[in-house]
């Protein structure tokens, strides 16, 4: 489960905690039932510990947020999203990628 370091993201907390936010947010898009989703959660709880004041890391939880999940066009899970100044920044899927290539993607 997540770990205090991952924010949990809603239709509620959003806009200010993703789109206005100062530093990268990486957005996971993820479901309970989702066994990739489950096994990168770990890397991606170590990238915002070992990076806490220069990346944001939050889940979108699917099933709970189905308008977050249809604003953004999600049709496969895990998906990520780097949001940087409030814009996609990139966008890529799936759980084969390695610490390395997530963290250059936020510029770490």
């Amino acid at each position: 489960m997540a770990d205090a370091t991952i924010l949990i993201l809603n239709q509620a907390n959003f806009d200010q905690a993703v789109l206005q936010s100062p530093i990268p947010v990486l957005v996971d898009f993820w479901a309970e039932w989702c066994g990739p989703c489950r096994m990168i959660a770990p890397l991606l709880e170590q990238i915002a510990k070992d990076h806490p004041s220069k990346v944001v890391v939050g889940k979108v939880n699917v099933d709970e947020e189905q308008a977050l999940a249809a604003k953004y066009g999600i049709q496969s899970i895990p998906a990520f999203f780097i949001f940087k100044n409030g814009q996609i920044a990139e966008q890529f899927i799936g759980s084969q990628h390695s610490r390395q290539s997530i963290e250059s993607k936020l510029g770490l």
